[in-house]
């Protein structure tokens, strides 16, 4: 069939038109190639522009080369409809094949012949757990989820503690070579010595490595059958064991409480609360929060006791698979891995407790990747495109896609998922470079256009509330001094504003919880300056004061 298609395809016909201007006559002939793409009206403008044709003869000629080319076109679908039913009366297209063609075209655009959608282990398991955690079986839930956790955590501190002796006896054994060096040792005894450290960390890092990534599978299977389990013992009315499994005890919430304090005294934060309400006519309420704090912290579980992480993580728990999910903006380099700065860090505290819903932070890394390269793929082909179509900037556009193809851009961000992290689900992680740092970007540079497209992201996707770096920095420097951070805080103040107000028209006007850290090595004074600013830029709701007469 494909022969006989070809056969009409690219097929030039001759479009003949006559017409008289008083008494003289005049033809116009016009070759057209089938099967024609473009709009018949389209070619009717063009052909009475080009040819300069009396506008006495436009409707005429618009009404005459629409039939030319709709008889045309049926005349060629018929010819090509006649050859296919050759083409299978005589064999030469197997009658089997081109049915399962069609049933699978029918099955793959058309919903009434689609198959039904097969019910997704994920989506069964959100729905499981979303029960469960509003069911008097929470409590059961946040033990069990806390027993691996500290499961993990002793885990990980068995590996630390390896590998804290294994640098040491290398650190004795460096130091007694470097005595020996230029007596009965060399250079390259030295260098043979430092690559056998190296390789026997990188066995015992890849050892560990292992064994951790194994206890988190078998933790996350054992999790999600009992999770199923349970709720199916829930269903049974008649199921009287449960009672004990999922009974809450008193004792251990008072117990709680009181350590969560202890450690919110240890590690107090300073923190201001505002509200303000942003609109021209139709005004939203949104919650403002200045925080002098780490952003991981909000990442972290407590370690001080077995039962004290229960209630800091029941509103997550609560809100996982809601329509108010909590987000955090981390700053990071251009490259998409976990292997330095804060995304180390925040790697680390990702491993130390099994994510039970989704997939591990390597793997959605991975992913990344995956997206990233076809991205970059993409955009390197279409500025090849603009070089060979004759674009004077080719040969820079070229040196910039070769500079930047493996890596991401500044204002480009990817997001990963969380549901083993203590106060967020989402983690939005945005590029940035060393811009940054200097004292003279304005409201156009990427990082600010990452945060507005990081606000549209939460407002498409119910993350009502947001953690964003107040300063663009995780960390303090000496360049930045108390001018700087001012003028650094009151673009960021602006922006954000500016942001929110652009919310009302991509959701509608939904409250939301926007909270600005700043470093902690920050001083006192200087969080008590960004706080008085913040009410001077945004519009904060005042309170009303009522007074009796007598």
């Amino acid at each position: 069939m494909k022969k006989n298609r070809e056969r009409f395809c690219n097929k030039e016909r001759e479009f003949v038109y006559a017409f008289k201007v008083g008494k003289e006559c005049f033809e116009l002939r016009v070759p057209f190639k089938f099967p024609v793409q473009e709009n018949p009206s389209h070619l009717h403008g063009r052909l009475m522009l080009l040819h300069n044709l009396p506008c006495f003869i436009e409707n005429d000629l618009k009404e005459s080369l629409s039939q030319f080319i709709e008889e045309e076109s049926l005349h060629d679908y018929d010819g090509d409809a006649e050859a296919a039913l050759e083409a299978v009366k005589s064999g030469e297209v197997d009658l089997h094949q081109l049915a399962s063609t069609w049933a699978k075209a029918y099955a793959e655009t058309t919903l009434e012949y689609a198959r039904p959608e097969e019910p997704s282990w994920d989506e069964d398991f959100a729905d499981v757990y979303h029960d469960l955690i509003h069911s008097p079986a929470s409590e059961t839930l946040l033990n069990l989820e806390h027993n691996y956790f500290v499961s993990i955590s002793e885990l990980i501190g068995e590996r630390d503690v390896e590998l804290k002796k294994l640098r040491e006896r290398q650190g004795v054994e460096m130091e007694k070579v470097m005595q020996e060096l230029g007596k009965s040792l060399t250079d390259q005894d030295v260098n043979s010595l430092a690559a056998q450290h190296f390789e026997s960390q990188q066995d015992l890092e890849n050892k560990w490595s292992n064994e951790l990534k194994q206890s988190t599978a078998i933790q996350k299977q054992e999790y999600q059958e009992w999770v199923i389990k349970l709720h199916q013992d829930l269903k049974n009315p008649n199921n009287s064991s449960l009672s004990e499994e999922i009974k809450v005890q008193p004792s251990m919430f008072r117990e709680s409480v009181e350590t969560i304090g202890r450690i919110y005294e240890e590690q107090r934060k300073l923190e201001e609360s505002f509200t303000i309400h942003l609109g021209a006519q139709l005004k939203t309420m949104h919650n403002l929060r200045l925080l002098r704090a780490d952003m991981l912290d909000f990442c972290k579980h407590k370690r001080n006791h077995r039962s004290g992480v229960k209630l800091h993580r029941l509103q997550t728990a609560l809100s996982l698979y809601s329509t108010s999910l909590c987000g955090l903006v981390l700053l990071v380099d251009n490259r998409i891995n976990s292997y330095s700065g804060i995304k180390r860090d925040f790697a680390t505290v990702c491993q130390e407790c099994t994510d039970f819903h989704f997939p591990r932070i390597e793997e959605q890394l991975e992913v990344v990747q995956q997206v990233a390269l076809y991205a970059r793929t993409q955009r390197g082909s279409k500025l090849k495109e603009a070089q060979d179509s004759g674009n004077q900037n080719g040969a820079s556009d070229e040196k910039t896609a070769e500079r930047n193809y493996l890596n991401i851009l500044p204002g480009e961000f990817y997001i990963t998922r969380h549901s083993n992290l203590s106060e967020i689900h989402v983690a939005f992680h945005l590029c940035v470079d060393d811009n940054v740092k200097s004292g003279n970007i304005t409201a156009r540079d990427p990082a600010i256009m990452g945060l507005r497209n990081i606000l549209k992201v939460c407002c498409t996707h119910d993350i009502t509330t947001i953690s964003i770096p107040l300063l663009l920095v995780h960390d303090m420097s000496e360049e930045m001094t108390i001018p700087w951070c001012l003028r650094r805080a009151e673009l960021v103040f602006k922006c954000v504003k500016g942001f929110m107000m652009e919310m009302a028209s991509w959701d509608g006007g939904i409250s939301r919880t926007v909270q600005f850290l700043v470093p902690q090595s920050i001083s006192e004074e200087m969080f008590y300056q960004l706080s008085n600013m913040l009410p001077q830029i945004f519009r904060v709701s005042s309170t009303l004061t009522l007074t009796s007469k007598h």
